[in-house]
């Protein structure tokens, strides 16, 4: 079931989105070659307490883990796509890109927006990939207009992103947000236009292309959370919260 947004929880949703937006550019700009990735989550969560917020993803157990997320950020390195569990024996070294996904709760309403991220200096194949990744990110947000359809923003995704050749990655999807980390609609980042649910003032959604250099295959490793692609590529991901209004989509997370 979709559970539609009052205009006050909207209001509340940018009010966090904010805070959101300024969390995840303090961290994306205190990536180093040599830290390790529990740094940057100890530098969140000390983020999230000045400006008390809360980490929506601390503690939180999907569907199919057997046990609560254990940090407040979500951190993935190369070829881990999304989920990545901060450690400190995990280092980041120039030439890495790096995943920061972050759940902010803020009065009881929760945003969820990443960002993929160079350490030092990376290559020419690995910048172009977060660049269309970031790109087709604005993309699906364009097609989020009332009367289309989840389908629609799948389809102008994978549309924009077929002639570079990299894989987008089906198995992993965007969501409805708000209320908890995860609710209906599923929002794939493929698919055809007029398919699926469709979009109507008052939902609030989490767009999130997932892009890589090779395969669009993934696996999950031992830590039942990091999802790998399968041949070893790069992975790019990009994500907001947006709200879907009578004149058009709003960032919530900017």
């Amino acid at each position: 079931m979709i559970n539609l947004k009052t205009q006050e929880d909207i209001e509340i949703l940018q009010e966090g989105g904010k805070i959101h937006a300024y969390i995840l550019r303090v961290l994306s700009e205190s990536v180093v070659p040599g830290m390790s990735t529990f740094e940057l989550d100890t530098l969140a969560r000390a983020l999230f307490e000045q400006y008390k917020v809360e980490p929506a993803f601390l503690n939180y157990t999907p569907e199919g883990v057997s046990y609560p997320y254990p940090a407040a950020v979500c951190i993935s390195v190369n070829d881990e796509v999304v989920h990545g569990i901060p450690l400190e024996d995990i280092f980041l070294e120039e030439g890495d890109i790096v995943s920061i996904d972050i759940g902010v709760k803020h009065k009881g309403l929760i945003t969820d927006g990443a960002i993929t991220v160079a350490v030092g200096e990376i290559s020419l194949e690995a910048q172009k990939l977060i660049n269309i990744t970031k790109e087709s990110l604005m993309v699906g947000i364009k097609a989020a207009q009332v009367g289309n359809t989840v389908g629609d923003i799948g389809h102008a995704i994978e549309s924009f992103v077929k002639p570079y050749g990299y894989g987008v990655i089906k198995i992993l999807a965007g969501h409805g947000v708000g209320y908890s980390v995860h609710e209906d609609p599923y929002i794939p980042n493929y698919g055809n236009p007029g398919e699926g649910e469709k979009l109507v003032p008052g939902m609030v959604i989490a767009i999130e292309p997932m892009l890589t250099l090779g395969t669009d295959e993934v696996a999950v490793t031992e830590d039942e959370y990091t999802y790998v692609t399968e041949d070893g590529s790069l992975a790019a991901h990009f994500e907001h919260t947006i709200a879907i209004t009578e004149h058009g989509p709003v960032i919530l997370t900017k």
